[in-house]
């Protein structure tokens, strides 16, 4: 028997945690953006032929690398980037301010 919609877009959604080549899944996300972001969002991805996820995931991805690639693995600023917990007295008891070292909007 043939599955209704509502069947097939919970199957969608239950498989969506686990999709991918990796089998690491995908996050949901959703957001306002200021008009100037959309539209220059929507130039990126008519010039390079992507979508808009495509894009999103691409920049993303690039300054995430970009970060790590200037951090050790094992030092105090690794953990704290990752969102652990990192003690004072592995000298890491520097706070980062919102925004700090991101590009003028």
């Amino acid at each position: 028997m043939a599955k209704t919609a509502a069947e097939r877009q919970a199957a969608y959604r239950a498989r969506r945690p686990f999709a991918g080549d990796d089998s690491n899944g995908e996050r949901r996300l959703n957001a306002w953006i200021s008009t100037r972001a959309a539209l220059a969002l929507v130039r990126l991805t008519r010039r390079y032929g992507v979508t808009k996820q495509e894009m999103l995931e691409r920049l993303v991805i690039a300054e995430d690398d970009l970060i790590l690639s200037g951090i050790d693995f094992d030092s105090p600023a690794f953990a704290s980037y990752l969102g652990e917990k990192a003690l004072r007295s592995n000298g890491c008891d520097q706070t980062h301010e919102k925004g700090e070292n991101m590009p003028p909007s």
